[in-house]
């Protein structure tokens, strides 16, 4: 796109100003949220709104953690490229859920508490994270390069082992390991939906007493300090929030790499130069259109003959690569 279009669409997107941009996507959200309740509806209406609100109640939790995770950890990182299922957490699912069936059977695990399994894939996922940030992006480098190698290391690393645990598993097991491996929204557990809202709402609690912090900590490390925030310290609080959030999304419906770094991209693009108090809403929004009416174009246009996390990785891989090749570009 010539520079000339670019600027005339920022300076129109500016003139609307993010307050009307919000309440458009509000309005977007709202419709597609509408559409998915009602479109192709027949038969029981309270068996209906009960089944399709479980599946919109889903997404939304998703939208919410996934969007807002990437954010915040955008913002530590001041690099737009990077959101923390790039880090190897995706792998690290892939390797947790290998070695629990390796281990204990398909049968066991099937058989094991939801919630259980829940915070069991949650929790290590999160210290994972955690020790990752704490010792590469806070060590004597400090380095983000180092960090994204070291991310990318564990997770070739972490997919090595389990591909070697998939070829020597029970034919069995592994039919039933394919199943978790990919992202499914149609198959979410009602039973965890209480422990995902009170994780939310508890990190969203704590983001919420630093919330005035965002903006600074967009300037770096040493605009931060000079302005009398406590960069270490807060980068450590914003760094565990975004990994509970990402480690809660992928336990409840399983790994999307790249949906984060798609809709916080277009977060900054439809909300050109505005703070967090603007862009947090908006990725969130964007996420949950992108979701409910990526959903429903799945169930009516393709009638369930592909995955809406394959078509979200897809999109999300193209619009990676396009960011990258346009940094190469500058």
């Amino acid at each position: 796109m010539p520079d000339n279009v670019m600027s005339r669409t920022k300076t129109i997107r500016r003139r609307i100003g993010p307050g009307r941009v919000l309440m458009i996507l509000l309005c977007l959200a709202c419709l597609s949220a509408i559409g998915f309740m009602t479109i192709g509806a027949r038969g029981n209406w309270a068996f209906i709104l009960e089944f399709r609100g479980t599946k919109l109640l889903a997404l939304l939790l998703v939208a919410y953690a996934v969007s807002v995770s990437t954010v915040l950890f955008q913002t530590v990182t001041s690099n737009r490229i990077l959101t923390p299922s790039i880090m190897g957490i995706d792998a690290l699912y892939v390797l947790l859920q290998t070695v629990l069936i390796f281990v204990f059977g398909a049968q066991a695990i099937s058989a094991l508490d939801p919630q259980i399994k829940f915070l069991i894939e949650a929790g290590c996922l999160t210290v994972f994270a955690l020790i990752l940030y704490r010792f590469l992006f806070f060590g004597v480098f400090r380095d983000v390069h180092l960090l994204l190698l070291s991310g990318l290391f564990f997770g070739l690393l972490f997919r090595s082992v389990s591909g070697l645990l998939q070829r020597i598993i029970d034919p069995n097991d592994f039919v039933v390991l394919q199943d978790s491996l990919f992202a499914s929204f149609n198959s979410v557990d009602k039973s965890l939906f209480g422990a995902s809202v009170a994780v939310i709402v508890l990190v969203s609690a704590i983001g919420a007493k630093i919330f005035s912090r965002f903006d600074v900590m967009l300037l770096g490390r040493g605009s931060a300090i000079s302005l009398g925030v406590n960069y270490t310290r807060t980068a450590v609080i914003i760094l565990a929030l975004a990994s509970v959030l990402v480690a809660v999304s992928t336990a409840l419906v399983g790994p999307v790499t790249f949906f984060g770094l798609l809709v916080a991209n277009l977060a900054y693009i439809v909300l050109p130069g505005a703070k967090h108090k603007h862009i947090l809403p908006g990725s969130v929004l964007i996420a949950f259109i992108c979701l409910s009416s990526g959903q429903l174009v799945l169930e009516k246009l393709f009638d369930f003959n592909t995955a809406l996390a394959i078509l979200i990785e897809f999109a999300g891989g193209l619009f990676f690569i396009g960011l990258i090749l346009r940094r190469g570009v500058r």
